[in-house]
């Protein structure tokens, strides 16, 4: 994991290279696009598993590697509090996640109105995600919800179940992995479609086939998943 000042981790995963992008090309391009351009708001929005932390992240990782000033801040975590955001404003880049989460709470968007406006005038960059689209957020301070969706809008769309496919072999090729389209397809037949639950266990049959030294086959997946079908 990578740590930021913040004390807030960045996933080791989360960078674009690792990111099947399918319908998501054209948010995908616009927050690349946005570390070659001197300011601008971007306001991401979908399922919970639609990748929208991943790609906050991948940004943050990026912007790193460009020297270029930044901070990743999911609002769901509740040990996050309004006063992370003093100062953050002078960022060149600023990520806020699950902004949805502190809708109505007087002292957050107090705090988010700032650091919208002091990011404006200092001529950053922020990205905000949430569940749900510009409008739908329930924010009190309606100023504020228009402010970050002055920009740019996404909708992140969930895989269907051909790019879930492709997804995975995207995921295991980045872990150097192999993964045949025969075994990522059965994959999807026997768990969880959502990203995170297949992804969750590509992790662990990485390590079960390292330990094994086996290749990821369907009848080596079956006997870990413990399947007699």
């Amino acid at each position: 994991m990578r740590q930021l000042s913040l004390d807030v981790q960045l996933a080791d995963y989360a960078v674009f290279e690792s990111f099947y992008e399918g319908e998501n090309a054209a948010a995908v391009f616009a927050l690349q696009r946005l570390l070659k351009v001197e300011q601008g708001v971007v306001w991401l929005w979908g399922n919970q598993d639609a990748g929208k932390s991943h790609l906050l992240q991948a940004l943050v990782a990026e912007a790193g590697i460009n020297s270029i000033s930044s901070a990743y801040l999911p609002l769901s975590d509740t040990t996050v509090h309004p006063g992370m955001l003093e100062g953050m404003g002078e960022l060149e880049l600023i990520c806020i996640d699950d902004v949805q989460a502190v809708s109505a709470n007087h002292d957050w968007e107090a705090a988010l109105f700032r650091l919208y406006e002091e990011s404006f005038q200092a001529g950053g960059r922020l990205v905000v995600a949430a569940n749900v689209a510009p409008g739908g957020a329930g924010f009190i301070l309606r100023d504020l919800e228009s402010r970050l969706a002055s920009g740019a809008t996404f909708r992140l769309h969930a895989l269907s179940d051909v790019d879930s496919v492709f997804a995975l072999q995207k995921r295991a090729a980045w872990r150097g992995l192999n993964l045949p389209e025969e075994t990522a397809s059965y994959l999807l037949t026997r768990v969880n479609r959502s990203p995170s639950v297949l992804f969750a266990l590509l992790d662990r049959l990485d390590k079960e086939a390292l330990t094994a030294q086996r290749k990821l086959t369907v009848p080596f997946v079956r006997e870990v998943l413990g399947d007699q079908s």
